[in-house]
């Protein structure tokens, strides 16, 4: 019975390494959770910013996977300058097999000519990762009907560890390109003791915006089309987000494909894994999104897409009323289309 115990933790070791293996948690929104994507982009508009995302990935699915992130940022424009902090958890499994982090973010915004901007920067941060001992079922505790007596169990403990990612932005207000890294530190965050790297997630991405021009009668809406993608590699995973968000201030719709046609998965089906709709409504200072992927790969619509909201947060400048120069006034890039206040 010890032998089986042994191989059920082995097997539970493996499942929760391939979680993490396989991705980190993911936003369909990836607008709407910047710091996420690439510590380059703090500081993307001039007002101060707070963020809240929240997803629901497969929801049929028993204990289906949830995220929860929460963002602020503020670009000092007299420093050239900007800061944010991240927090997430996310939550899979029966076991509640968790983590959690916080990040601190530094950029710097570097003017290389008339109207665009060079955004380095860097994010260092503290993560946990845990799990629920006591919803953990093996193989004697059935037969005798009582808790385990295997000496591999207390093996099992959560983990600590510090992390380190970088990235860059290069932008003006209708055009941004990046590329980020996260995890380059790769640190230990095996929950059994043992040495097991979580993998750096390199992710390359851009866009821009069309404006779209408008008659004499309808000069005060403005209409923008944001095509853009996202490029991820981490471990063995490979993800490809391509798609557009149209919008007719304050609503925008977006149709996104994730995938990599030609790829082909384990199975040697194509490797797709969903169509993506989006709504968003832009309030001035308050921005709403949702959106709803619908499942195309193996695991098919029975699992129940996945569901996301987010809420972006646009607070008063501390100085409204402070003139600034003109070469000091650095532009804002609108990946998701809307027209913020800047």
């Amino acid at each position: 019975m010890k032998i089986l115990n042994k191989y059920i933790i082995v097997a539970f070791a493996l499942l929760l390494s391939a979680k993490a293996e396989a991705q980190d948690p993911m936003f369909s929104q990836y607008y709407a959770s910047p710091l996420f994507l690439n510590p380059g982009l703090i500081g993307s508009v001039k007002q101060p910013r707070l963020i809240f995302n929240s997803r629901l990935q497969w929801a049929k699915l028993p204990n289906a996977f949830t995220t929860y992130a929460a963002s602020a940022d503020y670009l000092v424009e007299d420093w050239s300058s900007a800061f944010g902090v991240l927090a997430m958890t996310d939550k899979a499994g029966s076991a509640n097999l968790r983590n959690t982090s916080i990040h601190g973010m530094y950029a710097a915004k570097i003017r290389i000519a008339a109207g665009w901007v060079f955004s380095p920067a860097v994010s260092f941060g503290y993560a946990s990762r845990s799990i629920d001992f006591d919803k953990l079922i093996f193989g004697d505790m059935i037969i005798h009907n009582g808790p385990t007596t295997d000496d591999a169990i207390g093996h099992l403990g959560n983990q600590d560890y510090f992390d380190f990612s970088s990235g860059a932005v290069i932008y003006n207000k209708t055009f941004w390109a990046g590329f980020s890294g996260y995890h380059i530190n790769e640190p230990n965050y095996s929950l059994l003791g043992e040495d097991a790297k979580l993998p750096m997630r390199l992710s390359l991405h851009g866009g821009f915006r069309i404006p779209i021009k408008h008659s004499i009668l309808s000069k005060s809406k403005l209409s923008s089309i944001a095509p853009s993608f996202v490029y991820k590699t981490q471990g063995e995973f490979q993800q490809f987000d391509i798609g557009t968000n149209v919008i007719f201030d304050p609503v925008m719709a977006g149709l996104w494909y994730r995938g990599i046609p030609s790829k082909k998965n384990y199975d040697e089906q194509v490797s797709q894994d969903a169509v993506i709709f989006i709504l968003g409504l832009n309030l001035k200072f308050i921005e709403i999104g949702y959106s709803y992927d619908f499942t195309i790969s193996d695991i098919g619509p029975q699992s129940g897409g996945s569901h996301e909201v987010s809420v972006t947060l646009l607070l008063p400048e501390p100085n409204p009323t402070k003139v600034k120069r003109r070469d000091k006034i650095l532009p804002c890039p609108n990946y998701n289309g809307f027209q913020w206040t800047n």
